[in-house]
């Protein structure tokens, strides 16, 4: 049961009460990410999350800030998105007025000390670097530039050496200044505290935070005709793949279809990718697939790591199980993936991170958050028909996107198999 509060200053609060619970997990949504910068910034919303535990006026030092949560068990960390970023703790009950203290004063006081600002910005550079370095990760940039071209949902949240290297110590402050505040943040809060309690201690905490009129605003995405193949050739041992499809956004009500269909195709090791591709084929150790919904747009990806010598013939099967699900879900394997969405979505339930992920997340991106109970009835009402219908829809060869990272050839033949 969620309970939601707005502080006088703007500041959005929703908490869940679990008693049984020893914890509190605390978590701020700030409404920024990459899509929100220009190319001139791209990466500056994940540098600011960095940065914020570099030292505040308060706790001078990042390991000030780090001994603070660590020294009472706790843990603290962050996060940065396409479209958020989050700051978020846990620690025992009886030390979450510290762990309130320590977050609060790391996203309002942050001191942004020049010499941290250069040292700081080397470590991104060494994390774009790693990134780039990975096969793995390298493929699923790609992706990201294949299905948004020319657009900053295409862009890697870090940004780039280059933006990196140009971002100010003024341009940091005017962008922080024009994204971090009440009105553009909420608070999620789960564990053995009660909601009047929070709003106490939270208004207590933020009381000085003004609020502002204006809000965030985003570059929309409109579907376009885009390339379909994205090939990085490497020396490597695999060759990684991603094919995918544009998806559907978080306000589209058929996400839950898609959701669940992508659990029936590369969810788990029942799922057929996992039997077909790599159980009876033997084409790949690796391979899965994951949906992603944004505020106008989204998508379904599949990875893979394949002998580059299988390729060709990964693909294909892989296209072949893309082409079987327009074909009517038997009603037992139906059932099974429902109940995988079912448990796993309860057995999150249990934990105070979770809890406060799932409300606070939500409200911050559609503002309004769903109960579990509604999730459940909603993916029980879900038909084979209606499977059916969206994989005819979404799953056909003009939407396809390949990229590849590894010693590719014959780029010309692997566009043709693109057909569905």
């Amino acid at each position: 049961m969620y309970h939601e509060t707005t502080l006088d200053n703007g500041l959005r609060l929703i908490t869940t009460t679990m008693p049984h619970t020893h914890s509190i997990s605390l978590f701020f949504f700030v409404g920024i990410g990459s899509r929100y910068e220009t190319e001139a910034l791209a990466g500056v919303s994940h540098f600011i999350e960095h940065l914020c535990f570099k030292g505040t006026t308060k706790r001078a030092t990042s390991g000030e800030i780090s001994a603070a949560i660590e020294g009472v068990g706790g843990i603290l960390n962050a996060g940065t998105s396409k479209e958020l970023t989050i700051y978020w703790t846990k620690v025992a009950k009886m030390h979450f007025p510290l762990a309130l203290d320590v977050l609060t004063d790391m996203i309002l006081n942050s001191r942004f000390d020049p010499i941290e600002i250069e040292r700081e910005r080397q470590v991104v550079i060494e994390e774009i670097h790693m990134s780039k370095d990975s096969p793995s990760q390298r493929v699923n940039l790609l992706i990201d530039e294949l299905l948004w071209p020319e657009h900053p949902l295409g862009r890697d949240t870090a940004g780039s050496k280059e933006s990196m290297m140009s971002i100010t110590r003024d341009a940091i402050l005017a962008y922080l200044k024009r994204q971090y505040f009440p009105n553009n943040i909420v608070a999620a809060l789960a564990g053995n505290i009660k909601h009047q309690e929070a709003v106490d201690l939270v208004s207590q905490a933020t009381t000085d935070w003004t609020n502002q009129q204006s809000h965030p605003e985003y570059l929309p995405y409109q579907e376009q005709s885009n390339p379909r193949l994205l090939i990085e050739k490497r020396d490597t041992e695999q060759a990684h793949l991603c094919l995918a499809v544009p998806g559907l956004s978080l306000f589209d009500p058929r996400r839950f279809v898609l959701d669940l269909l992508n659990v029936i195709l590369g969810e788990g090791m029942s799922s057929r990718l996992f039997t077909e591709i790599r159980d009876k084929l033997g084409l790949a150790y690796s391979i899965h697939s994951y949906t992603d919904h944004l505020l106008d747009s989204g998508s379904m990806i599949i990875y893979a790591g394949v002998d580059p010598k299988n390729l060709p013939v990964a693909i294909r099967a892989i296209l072949e199980q893309l082409s079987l699900l327009k074909q009517p879900i038997p009603e037992t394997e139906l059932s099974k993936a429902k109940e995988l969405i079912k448990g796993r979505l309860l057995l999150r339930m249990e934990d105070t991170g979770d809890v406060a992920a799932w409300a606070g997340g939500q409200e911050i991106l559609t503002g309004r958050v769903l109960g579990v109970d509604q999730i459940i009835g909603i993916i029980d009402a879900i038909t084979s028909e209606e499977l059916r219908q969206l994989a005819c829809e979404l799953l056909v060869g003009k939407h396809l996107r390949l990229a590849l990272v590894g010693p590719v050839t014959k780029e010309d033949s692997l566009e043709e198999l693109l057909k569905l």
